[in-house]
C-alpha cells in the first residue's frame, strides 16, 4: 500500500512514492512553472507521478491516496488554493478536482506547515504521539498542530500562524502588519538583523571577521559560529535570540501542552548548542509543574517532510473515514 505526496512549491513541485509507515520509497522534482496556469501546473503534477510509479515499478491502483501539500490559505474541505503570494496564478485554483481528473484514489490538500507537521507526527521526531507542534525557525516561523492525531487547523484553515502571536508589546515591525510578533524576533530572518546590528555596533567583535567586513554575508550561523570561538559579541546574541525562542515556545506549551514540541528549520542545524540552553530556558518556567512535561526534540523529516506530510495527510484521511 503507497500513497503520493506532493510538495507544491513557488520554485519546485517535489513529489514522492510513500509507504504507509511514512518511508519515502521513491523521489523527483520538477521546476514550477509559475506563468501557467492551475490545469497546466496540475498535469505537470499528475505526469510527475506517472514517472516516479512506472520508475518504482508500481501500479496505479496500489496507490491508496493522493495527498497535495500548498502554502497559501486554503479552503481544504473543497481543495481550493485560495490565494498564495508565490503562485499568483494558482489564486482560486480547485486543485483537488483538477488533480482528480488524472487519478483514480481520493486527493486531499494541505497547508505545507500542516503537512509538516504530520510528517514529523508520522514519521519523524513526534511518531508515537498523539499531541504535537511542530515550529520551523527559517525565513519567517511556520508552525502546525497535530491533535489527537489529526492536524488541527482551525474552523477555517487559517489557525496556528504562531509565529504572530506578540511576544514584545510595541516591538518590531511585522510583515502582518503587527508590532513584536515572535517571528521578528525568533525567525532566521531576525537573527540576521540582530547580527548585522551588534557587528555594526561592535566593529572589533568576531563577527565581522568571520565575514571579512562584508555585513551581507552574515547568515543564521554566524553568530553561533561567533560564540563557539569565544567572542562575546556572538555569545550575547546567541544568548538573547534562545531567550526569544524560549519566550514563544513556553507560550506553545502552555496553550497546548503537547507530548512532543517539534523545532525544525536551519538554524536547528546547530543541533545541541541550540537545543541544550533553549530546554534550559523553557524548564525554568516549569521548574515546579508535576504534570509530565512536553518533550522538545529537533524535526528528523529535513526535506523530505512536505511530500511525507502530504502523503500521510491522504492517509490520515483515508484511516479517518
Amino acid at each position: 500500500m503507497y500513497y503520493l505526496g506532493i510538495d507544491l512549491g513557488g520554485t519546485n513541485i517535489a513529489a514522492g512514492l510513500v509507504s504507509a509507515d511514512g518511508k519515502v520509497m521513491r523521489k523527483d522534482s520538477i521546476p514550477t512553472r509559475r506563468e501557467a496556469d492551475y490545469r497546466e501546473l496540475v498535469k505537470d503534477m499528475a505526469a510527475l507521478m506517472r514517472k516516479l510509479l512506472k520508475d518504482a515499478g508500481v501500479r496505479e491502483e496500489e496507490v491508496k491516496g493522493v495527498g497535495i501539500g500548498s502554502p497559501g490559505i486554503l479552503d481544504e474541505k473543497k481543495g481550493i488554493l485560495i490565494y498564495a503570494s508565490n503562485l499568483q496564478n494558482l489564486k482560486g485554483a480547485p486543485l483537488v478536482s483538477e488533480m482528480e481528473k488524472y487519478v483514480n484514489c481520493p486527493v486531499y490538500l494541505g497547508n505545507d506547515a500542516n503537512v509538516a507537521a504530520l510528517a514529523e507526527s508520522e514519521a519523524g521526531a513526534a511518531r508515537g504521539s498523539r499531541h504535537s507542534v511542530t515550529v520551523t525557525l527559517g525565513t519567517g516561523v511556520g508552525s502546525g498542530a497535530v491533535i489527537d492525531g489529526k492536524i488541527y487547523s482551525g474552523f477555517n484553515g487559517a489557525a496556528l500562524e504562531l509565529g504572530h502571536m506578540v511576544i514584545v508589546v510595541d516591538g518590531e515591525p511585522c510583515g502582518c502588519g503587527r508590532k513584536g510578533c515572535w517571528e521578528t524576533y525568533a525567525s532566521a530572518t531576525a537573527l540576521v538583523r540582530q547580527t548585522r546590528k551588534a557587528a555594526r555596533e561592535h566593529p572589533e567583535s568576531m563577527v565581522n571577521k568571520l565575514v571579512d567586513g562584508d555585513l551581507s554575508k552574515i547568515n543564521g550561523r554566524t553568530a553561533f559560529d561567533a560564540a563557539r570561538q569565544g567572542d562575546e559579541v556572538g555569545k550575547l546574541l546567541v544568548e538573547q535570540y534562545i531567550k526569544y525562542v524560549a519566550e514563544g515556545l513556553i507560550n506553545i506549551i502552555s496553550i497546548f501542552m503537547p507530548e512532543v514540541l517539534v523545532l525544525g528549520g536551519g538554524i536547528c542545524n546547530e543541533g545541541e548548542y541550540l537545543l541544550n540552553p533553549l530546554k534550559e530556558h523553557v524548564l525554568k518556567r516549569f521548574t515546579n509543574y508535576v504534570l509530565p512535561l512536553t518533550e522538545i526534540r529537533l524535526a528528523q523529516m529535513g526535506n523530505d517532510a512536505g511530500i511525507v506530510g502530504a502523503a500521510m495527510l491522504a492517509k490520515t484521511a483515508k484511516e479517518g473515514g
